[in-house]
């Protein structure tokens, strides 16, 4: 099992970001479940830039307003604590 996720994170930090690049997609999530990471890229001069949490934890889109995501809460799997999050 660990080596598919492997492989799925290989695949999705490589080739699809390179066709997500070059498709123009403004931005990319990626949770990688065996690494316990997640990665929200945002595409700025043609390249995606790791996105930060601001001083409040969350993750923000800038494409759809008012999308937001605890990434803290996300990865200890923490549902109540990620729903709140969206009430924030």
């Amino acid at each position: 099992m660990t080596e598919i996720a492997a492989s799925s994170a290989s695949l999705d930090l490589q080739e699809k970001l390179h066709v997500y690049r070059r498709c123009g997609v403004n931005e990319y999530l990626v949770w990688r479940t065996a690494e316990n990471r997640f990665d929200w890229f945002l595409l700025e001069d043609e390249d995606y830039q790791p996105q930060s949490p601001g001083p409040d934890g969350l993750l923000r889109s800038r494409g759809f307003v008012g999308l937001k995501l605890d990434p803290a809460a996300l990865l200890a799997r923490d549902g109540a604590r990620l729903l709140a999050s969206l009430a924030k």
